[in-house]
């Protein structure tokens, strides 16, 4: 009767542990797909150096011009509130952003600081075949409103679409005259990734939703079941031999 009473709290300990490993399989179970979803996901992301996904490879370098800037006035009496001097494919342009939130281009080295009119696709063509590597053979270019931004722009600008022949779309700001965004097939992919990453395919900006952290809490306590579970092992193995 002791030696049985003895066995008692080891028994009880195993029905426990027992338990404890029913649990982590259906915990396995239920998170089974995030964690494959997270791991192939992170794999792809860190495949290919940043560098290349956002296509700053493609970019084709400049040796930066003087900037030539005069006094006076093109913006009569309108206040801007911020403004950026570039050179832009050889020509020095203030780009301005006005108090009402709308964006201009004025050329500083024209007589009189010329304010220049939205791109148009001819000068949309002409920025992508100085700027970027592969930029003269364009498939189709397509004009997109602030409103209709594609799904891989995602900004809240007018901006030209220019797609080139091995696919990369090269984005223009209408009103900037800039590359605003170079998307290659890979970032596409790398972004489809990203969204699956975060459980958002849909904004695929989101990081901090229900539906991850529940997830991610889950796979949490998964794992510690699983350690758990590895010391219970380790004692199995260690268990005597009788003789």
């Amino acid at each position: 009767m002791i030696a049985a009473r003895g066995h008692r709290p080891s028994m009880a300990r195993h029905t426990f542990m027992q338990k404890f490993a029913r649990w982590h399989i259906w915990l396995g179970w239920l998170v089974a797909v995030p964690l494959l979803l997270w791991t192939l996901s992170g794999l792809v992301m860190v495949a290919r150096p940043i560098e290349e996904v956002r296509g700053h490879t493609l970019h084709i370098e400049h040796k930066p011009a003087p900037v030539r800037v005069q006094l006076g006035g093109a913006t009569g009496d309108t206040l801007i509130r911020e403004g950026k001097i570039l050179d832009q494919r050889g020509r020095s342009v203030l780009i301005a952003t006005y108090m009402d939130g709308s964006v201009h281009r004025i050329d500083l080295g024209a007589p009189g600081q010329t304010m220049l009119p939205p791109v148009d696709e001819a000068e949309a063509r002409a920025a992508v075949r100085y700027a970027i590597k592969g930029g003269d053979k364009v498939a189709a270019v397509k004009l997109f409103t602030a409103e209709q931004s594609p799904p891989d722009f995602r900004k809240p600008i007018a901006a030209w679409q220019v797609t080139l022949a091995n696919g990369t779309h090269v984005y223009v700001g209408r009103d900037t005259g800039e590359i605003e965004a170079i998307r290659t097939d890979w970032w596409r992919f790398y972004d489809f990734m990203w969204g699956l990453h975060i459980m958002d395919l849909e904004t695929r900006e989101d990081t901090h939703h229900p539906l991850l952290i529940g997830f991610a809490a889950l796979a949490l306590v998964s794992c510690v079941f699983g350690t758990v579970l590895l010391f219970r092992r380790r004692r199995a193995f260690k268990r005597p031999v009788a003789n």
